[in-house]
């Protein structure tokens, strides 16, 4: 069940849209992480670069003494600042472009001209939370990063009047991407149903023409009489149904001249042997009389075969759903050749039933002439059912097995029509079939005997 919907292009369809839409979203979300974790690390950067940049300037215009005051007012457990001889930084290369020393020269002065140091780097292994931090705090932090630590560090030195230096270290953590479980995945189930629900509606749209095409292909190849589709939806499945619709009227005309054509010549032969037959009447010497009269009854009698086969392709009569089995029960009643129905499963075919009738007794009546006995049963394979005729005679040779099926031919050597007919029985019964989507095929018996298979396609249900 599961692969036979996956088999659908609805189906395909709307599984690669929320595929494509899946990965969209995963990379979205892969990007907006990363840019949030640059924009987060940048504002903290800025934000110490902001605070060091006050102080300095608040030292520079402090008396000394109270420059170990400011200083001790300025540390906080993220920011640690430090005033001394020294500088805590000890190159001058700016590991971040130098975008940390413009922001603090901007907030000093523009003209401040002594050196300004920055330090940026990744710690790297197992780190602690930010070491100025207390006990509980320390508890708290883990719990709100999850215990996941990824922690830029920077150490600025800013040059004081006095050849004293500034320096400032502080670490910003990257935090953890929050995954809020419910709320993604409401969000995820109500986003993937209102996809689903368009994308349907839209296939429904696009494809629904194309399973009244495809289902009308299937009926004119049972030759139904179907009318013309309605030509709906995009530009190219409306080009695809008007060249269908082109086909199908085509194809019924030249069925229909065809038939008529065999029709009307059966029909005018029938004048000329009419007289032939009365003229030969007037032939005096009876032995000649009598060859002319049987060859005019012959010739008449292929007449009445021919008119009999045209109308077997005219396919006028209504195609119907009706039970196999009843249908062959009724059938073995009608007939005066008997023959053995084997039992078979319940099945519902769809057919023209008097034209099956019609093939069925013609391939019944070959096997009873031929085999002596015919024994019919019917399994269902494959969406088809397959109807076998069975006799225990000689048989056909495996050249003839295909043409005996053209009209005339005859293996049976004698020029009886009581023993060999016209030799239009066989493909008056293929005619039927595969103008209703059937099919008819002969093959010998391993042991003894002929078999003939035909097929039907089964009811749509």
């Amino acid at each position: 069940m599961i692969w036979r919907l996956l088999r659908s292009l609805r189906v395909q369809l709307v599984l690669l849209i929320i595929i494509a839409l899946g990965v969209a979203q995963f990379v979205s979300l892969w990007l907006f992480a990363d840019e949030r974790s640059l924009a987060i690390r940048a504002a903290l950067g800025f934000e110490a670069a902001g605070r060091a940049a006050n102080v300095a300037r608040l030292i520079e215009e402090a008396p000394a003494d109270l420059r170990p005051s400011i200083i001790r007012a300025a540390n906080s457990p993220l920011v640690r600042f430090d005033l001394g001889t020294k500088p805590l930084v000890q190159h001058s290369d700016h590991s971040d472009g130098g975008l940390v020393e413009t922001r603090v020269r901007a907030l000093l002065n523009d003209s401040y001209s002594r050196d300004i140091r920055v330090e940026l780097h990744q710690i790297q292994g197992a780190i602690l939370p930010l070491p100025n931090l207390s006990h509980e705090m320390t508890e708290m932090h883990l719990a709100m990063m999850r215990g996941e630590l990824s922690a830029i560090e920077m150490n600025l030195s800013i040059s004081i009047a006095g050849g004293q230096w500034l320096n400032v270290s502080t670490r910003f953590e990257r935090p953890p991407i929050q995954w809020p479980l419910y709320s993604m995945l409401t969000f995820g189930l109500t986003a993937m149903a209102l996809l689903v629900a368009v994308s349907w509606f839209v296939m429904t749209g696009l494809l629904g023409p194309l399973r009244r095409l495809a289902r009308a292909s299937e009926r004119l190849g049972r030759g139904e009489d179907i009318d013309a589709l309605p030509e709906r939806g995009p530009q190219e499945v409306r080009e695809l149904t008007a060249g269908f619709n082109r086909m199908q009227d085509r194809l019924t005309r030249f069925v229909a001249d065809r038939t008529r054509v065999l029709a009307a010549l059966g029909h005018d032969l029938r004048s000329p042997l009419t007289a032939m037959r009365v003229h030969s009447e007037m032939v005096e010497e009876d032995e000649t009389r009598e060859n002319l009269v049987a060859t005019v009854e012959e010739m008449q009698s292929m007449v009445e075969a021919t008119l009999t086969f045209a109308k077997g392709l005219s396919g006028n009569e209504p195609m119907q759903d009706v039970d196999l089995q009843s249908f062959l029960e009724a059938l073995r009643g009608d007939m005066v050749v008997p023959f053995v129905l084997s039992d078979g499963p319940e099945v519902t075919v769809r057919l023209r039933p008097n034209a099956i009738r019609r093939a069925l007794r013609n391939v019944i009546e070959n096997a009873v002439r031929y085999g002596g006995s015919a024994t019919l049963g019917w399994i269902s394979a494959d969406g088809e059912i397959e109807i076998s005729v069975t006799d225990r005679g000689p048989g056909i040779p495996t050249a003839e097995l295909e043409r005996v099926f053209d009209p005339f031919v005859r293996l049976e050597e004698s020029r009886s029509l009581e023993t060999g007919g016209h030799g239009l029985g066989l493909s008056i019964a293929r005619s039927i079939l595969r103008a209703q989507g059937g099919e008819i095929s002969l093959a010998n018996h391993p042991d003894r005997g002929l078999t003939a298979t035909i097929r039907l396609p089964v009811a749509e249900t």
